[in-house]
C-alpha cells in the first residue's frame, strides 16, 4: 500500500492533488505544531499581472498550538472577500462559473476547524475532478502513533500505525532531510513524488507557476487537469 501524510493546506497546488490521486491512503497531519506556511492561505492571479494571497483568518491561538487546535475567525467576511478576489477570472477563464460554484459550495458550510475546512475544500476538488479518494484526518483516527525523535520520523511513525504500508510518498522538498534508511529498516520504501508543472495558458503574457489548484481549474478542463496530475516523476 502506498501512503502519503501531509499537513492540511488551503486549496493547495497541483502537486498536492497528484499525490492524493496516486497513493492509496492520504492522511492529513494535524497533530503537529502550527506554522504559517500554506495552511490558511494560498495564491491566485492578481488583476493585471502578478499574484495575490487568498487568506483564511484564524482566531487567537498560542504559539505552541497544534494544527488541530486552530479555529477560524468569522469576524471579517473573508469568504466574500475571496469570492470577490476571484471575480477578475470571469473575463479570462473558460471554467470560471464551474470553479466559482465549487468555492461557493465549500463556503456554504461554516467550519469551526481549519483542518475540516481544508479537508472539505480538497474533497470538493476531488469530486469535481471525478477522483475517488478518502482524505483522513490524523487527530480523528484512533491510531497508536509512537513518538518520533526527529522530523523525518514523524510520517514513518504514522505509516507504522497505519500498517501494511509498503511505500511512503513525499514531495521532493523532503529530499534534504528524510533518511531513506530509517524507512527501509521498517520495510517501507521512501519515494519522492514530483509533479511536472508545465505552463498552461493564463490569458496573459507572463505565466505565474505554482498557484492554488483554483487557478489550474479556471483555465483547464477536467480531462486536462487529470492529465497534469498523471505527469510526475518518482525518485
Amino acid at each position: 500500500m502506498k501512503a502519503a501524510v501531509m499537513q492540511p493546506y488551503f486549496f493547495p497546488y497541483l502537486g498536492y492533488f497528484s499525490l492524493i490521486k496516486h497513493t492509496d491512503r492520504f492522511v492529513l497531519l494535524d497533530t503537529v505544531q502550527f506554522y504559517r506556511g500554506w495552511l490558511a492561505r494560498n495564491r491566485i492571479l492578481k488583476p493585471g499581472d502578478g499574484w495575490q494571497y487568498i487568506v483564511v483568518p484564524l482566531s487567537a491561538h498560542s504559539r505552541n498550538a497544534r494544527i488541530s487546535d486552530l479555529k477560524i475567525s468569522y469576524h471579517d467576511n473573508w469568504m466574500q472577500k475571496i469570492l470577490a478576489q476571484l471575480q477578475h477570472y470571469k473575463k479570462l477563464a473558460p471554467y470560471f462559473d464551474d470553479v466559482l460554484a465549487l468555492v461557493r459550495h465549500v463556503f456554504s458550510v461554516k467550519h469551526e476547524s481549519l483542518t475540516t475546512l481544508n479537508q472539505a475544500a480538497m474533497n470538493a476538488v476531488l469530486e469535481y475532478l471525478c477522483i475517488e479518494r478518502k482524505i483522513e484526518i490524523l487527530s480523528e483516527m484512533k491510531l497508536d502513533v509512537k513518538p518520533h525523535n526527529s522530523a523525518d520520523e514523524c510520517c514513518l511513525r504514522v505509516c507504522e500505525a497505519l500498517g501494511n504500508v509498503s511505500e511512503y510518498w513525499n514531495p521532493p522538498g523532503g529530499k534534504h532531510f528524510y533518511d531513506k534508511g530509517k524507512y527501509f529498516d521498517q520495510g517501507i520504501t521512501l519515494r519522492f513524488h514530483e509533479v511536472i508543472l508545465s505552463p498552461y495558458s493564463q490569458r496573459r503574457e507572463t505565466f505565474e507557476p505554482g498557484l492554488s489548484i483554483l487557478d489550474v481549474l479556471m483555465f483547464n478542463s477536467v480531462n486536462d487537469v487529470n492529465n497534469m496530475l498523471d505527469s510526475f516523476t518518482l525518485s
